[in-house]
């Protein structure tokens, strides 16, 4: 499975982005694709999750109510809509997958950056 995350970029508090993560190398029937992030200094979080199959959507409390993940079957594709965004969604955004399966995220892309002005 290969995965390419893009979509980062700067933007003021209060704004929105969506980021994108492609998605190529296998069938995805059986994966749950997930988006994590990471600051500097600080270790990577879990920032959201979705099962390919059914769409079942999973939340870190902070992002809860202002972003949104979402798979396209067309395009293989996961995005991940961010609005209200804070100074603290400040990171370096990351797409991962892993088998239903398995209990470690074991694909993982190149990171995109977001910055949130305040």
């Amino acid at each position: 499975v290969q995965l390419q995350a893009s979509g980062g970029g700067l933007v003021q508090t209060g704004g929105s982005l969506r980021l994108s993560c492609a998605v190529s190398g296998s069938t995805f029937s059986s994966y749950i694709m997930g988006w994590f992030r990471q600051a500097p200094g600080k270790a990577r979080e879990f920032v959201a999750a979705i099962i390919w199959s059914d769409g079942r959507t999973y939340y870190a409390d902070s992002v809860k109510g202002r972003f949104t993940i979402s798979r396209d079957n067309a395009k293989n594709t996961v995005p991940l809509q961010m609005s209200s965004l804070k100074p603290e969604d400040t990171s370096v955004y990351y797409c991962a997958a892993r088998s239903t399966a398995a209990s470690d995220w074991h694909y993982w892309g190149q990171g995109t950056q977001v910055t949130v002005s305040s």
